[in-house]
């Protein structure tokens, strides 16, 4: 009698388009919570460990708050603004959440979604906390937990939501033509540009802690990374809202491009350093995984090969150099973030003006018989306007990013410290939080042991 009375699912739903798009924001968020937690408290100085993985559960859970209340509109809503920004609003009625989606996509066009409002604010929520969370990667190690605790919701509301509608949402960049498959523009480039200009506003870490970095934890951070290869696969290919065969391309072009990266930047570390470290191999993983990002769907594995030779050799040449510049001396951008997402991010938004195949079909008709299929075709192909678009698109979000978050910043640090105290900066993680990642102190009553002879010691 009671399965009589359920409502049958609207007709527009599909049950394998909404399947995957849950499982894919699920491991993009997974990427967040526990995978870049895990990779900074494992790659920071052990006494960071706690605060670092802290500063990403406090995004992460206070960015969904942000987004349901007003950010998702802001991001993909109305458009108020000259097509610059959404309409803020709530998504949490029973109405908004049930709804079938509608969004913007290429050219104008938008396709008859075939899942609800609520999996597509899930699956938009994880790419925006995953944002901010990268940003704060060029802040650990010396940023009040108070500020960074302002800077979240501030930031996702005024830089991110911005760069969302104005390629994501149907406002005026992707009115224009540009594109940005999964985020190398509206997540990478713009955590790296804020990133950087909040570090230099909030100053550097102590000098010991920036001459002396030896991670806490390796194995931990391989741990993290790994979480972020696996992750990138709902990261990619969810993008199409369809689990439909570009889905697939953009999963095995994120792949193939990460590994060509890792094994590129493994190369140079060999042939300039003479050895090969596990912290080079991450910077590679991450920079051939940032690069794809926004070509996944629309290049071929012949590009996405190329790109990967791109992403292991570009920013591992701006990592290694740019030290000797005053400006990378003076920002202390603590874990490369404007090289590793930024570098890879720009580099992998223009390759895609340059190499996107006309022949990968991002978006099927209803039918799935190719009608009503959206396309991009670059420079090589015969388009340079996609090439110019790109361009634009990617000045546009260094330019608005870096002026807000100075101003984003500038404001915290009239409110609250933007840097923990002195005391705080040399005890760490034990005086900030009452709490150590791995207590090493003997328990009550422990018998004290000798310290064993090393073999061979004289």
């Amino acid at each position: 009698m009671l399965l009589a009375q359920l409502t049958p699912d609207p007709n527009w739903l599909n049950s394998g388009d909404n399947a995957w798009q849950l499982t894919a924001a699920t491991l993009v968020g997974l990427m967040s919570i526990p995978g870049l937690a895990i990779l900074y408290a494992g790659i920071m100085k052990r006494k960071w460990a706690v605060n670092s993985a802290m500063m990403v559960l406090y995004a992460f859970a206070m960015t969904l708050i942000v987004w349901t209340l007003f950010a998702y509109n802001m991001s993909f809503g109305h458009p108020m603004i000259g097509h610059v920004v959404g309409q803020p609003g709530t998504v949490l009625s029973a109405n908004s959440l049930e709804q079938q989606a509608q969004i913007p996509l290429l050219n104008g066009l938008v396709p008859p979604i075939r899942f609800p409002l609520s999996t597509l604010v899930y699956f938009q929520f994880v790419f925006a906390a995953i944002t901010v969370i990268i940003l704060g990667g060029s802040l650990l190690g010396r940023i009040s937990f108070k500020a960074w605790a302002l800077l979240v919701p501030l930031w996702i509301t005024l830089v991110y939501s911005v760069g969302a509608f104005s390629i994501w949402g149907g406002g005026w960049l992707s009115q224009m033509g540009a594109v940005d498959f999964s985020g190398g523009y509206v997540i990478h480039v713009a955590a790296a540009v804020s990133g950087f200009t909040a570090a230099a506003v909030v100053g550097p870490r102590l000098l010991r802690d920036r001459q002396h970095t030896s991670p806490s934890n390796l194995i931990m951070a391989v741990a993290g990374g790994g979480l972020l290869w696996l992750g990138w696969s709902g990261f990619n290919g969810g993008d199409t809202y369809f689990a439909n065969p570009d889905a697939a391309a953009a999963v095995l072009n994120t792949h193939l491009c990460t590994a060509t990266a890792l094994c590129t930047w493994v190369m140079w570390d060999a042939l300039r350093f003479k050895k090969v470290s596990v912290a080079g191999a991450i910077n590679g993983m991450v920079a051939g995984l940032v690069a794809i990002t926004p070509a996944a769907g629309y290049i071929d594995g012949y590009a996405a090969l190329v790109l990967g030779l791109l992403a292991g050799t570009l920013p591992w040449i701006t990592i290694n150099v740019a030290p000797r510049f005053a400006l990378f001396r003076r920002v202390d951008d603590t874990l490369g973030v404007i090289h590793t997402h930024g570098v890879a991010g720009a580099m992998g938004g223009l390759f895609t003006g340059v190499m996107a195949d006309p022949k990968m079909l991002v978006y099927y008709g209803p039918n799935h018989n190719g009608a009503g299929a959206s396309v991009v075709t670059g420079l090589w192909y015969g388009n340079p306007h996609q090439l110019l678009v790109q361009f634009f698109a990617l000045l546009f979000i260094i330019g608005y990013d870096a002026v807000a978050t100075f101003i984003i910043i500038k404001l915290i640090g009239l409110v609250v410290p933007l840097r923990a105290p002195d005391a705080h900066l040399e005890a760490g993680d034990q005086l900030i939080h009452g709490e150590v990642a791995v207590d090493l102190e003997p328990y009550p009553g422990a018998p004290h042991l000798p310290v064993p002879a090393v073999v061979g010691a004289t």
